[in-house]
């Protein structure tokens, strides 16, 4: 008997860190990978899969997602040392968690990933990164699931990797991945510390946001850019561009997931008509917009 729960019309609002989104048609939260995979087995092959994880990089529409949204938060939460430089660890442990304890067992360098705001199986999606240090540099494995159940081990040859993107076999999610670290480098608290204090000096973090909205163009920074551009504290709604920093845009005022969605096209829009360059988002944008 599963202890999976599903739970339908369920407001994504309550699972994305902008707090915005329309209703997921059907909510699956899984406890154990053997229930997940049970599952996706018997699943119609018609209907839509959306996997989620703590919605720190997405925007779900107002109309929300049909199908099923897989949750992972209930697990994939193991970390275990392997060997004297690897570590496994599981698609729903938060990056800051993984920073700390690879710390802890002077593993590195791994302060990175304290920089990141979400989990492993995000990180390792969008090759997510931070203070020069990036997700997929330290993948030795992964291990996925399909959407008919079936689980593998990949290698990284098995995916294409860029700034902020990965690209691989369709319709499959990770469920853990195994990481490398390196024996001649020695991590830091005091450093991931100081990476910590920056971010919550330089970033609105007491508010709700998806992070970095844009990604860096090549050699320069989005946010300088916005900035550049005039659209510091710029509003749509209740929608709004920080003015603490500019790559980051805030929920101020009971925002609509439309309300965002058209701030981030004005921002983009803007920049390319002041500086020529033309942004691309960083965060995911998903689901169908209000009916």
């Amino acid at each position: 008997m599963m202890a999976a729960e599903i739970r339908h019309n369920e407001p994504m609002s309550r699972h994305t860190s902008w707090r915005v989104g329309g209703p997921a048609e059907t909510f699956f939260i899984p406890e154990t990978v053997d229930e997940l995979s049970s599952f996706l087995a018997e699943l119609d092959a018609a209907t839509p899969v959306f996997w989620h994880g703590v919605g720190s990089n997405l925007l779900v529409r107002d109309g929300g997602l049909p199908g099923v949204v897989v949750s992972a938060t209930k697990m994939l939460r193991h970390l275990d040392r392997i060997d004297e430089y690897r570590v496994c660890a599981g698609a729903g442990v938060a990056c800051t968690q993984l920073a700390r304890q690879c710390i802890r067992w002077e593993l590195g360098p791994s302060e990175f990933f304290a920089g990141i705001p979400g989990t492993v199986g995000g990180a390792l999606a969008m090759n997510a990164g931070a203070h020069g240090g990036e997700t997929w540099e330290r993948v030795e494995s992964v291990r996925t699931i399909d959407r008919s159940g079936l689980k593998r081990t990949r290698q990284p040859a098995d995916y294409q990797v860029g700034y902020r993107s990965v690209q691989g076999p369709g319709n499959e999610w990770f469920l853990e991945a195994t990481f490398r670290f390196d024996p001649d480098v020695k991590p830091s608290m005091d450093a991931m510390k100081a990476m910590l204090e920056r971010r919550k000096t330089t970033q609105p973090l007491g508010l709700p946001s998806c992070g970095s909205v844009f990604r860096n163009p090549p050699g320069d920074y989005s946010a300088r850019l916005i900035e550049a551009a005039g659209l510091k504290g710029h509003r749509i709604g209740g929608a709004e561009v920080s003015t603490k920093h500019a790559n980051f845009i805030i929920n101020r005022d009971q925002a609509s997931a439309s309300d965002i969605e058209e701030l981030i096209e004005h921002v983009r829009q803007t920049v390319l008509e002041k500086h020529g360059v033309s942004l691309k988002h960083e965060v995911r944008i998903v689901g169908e917009a209000q009916a």
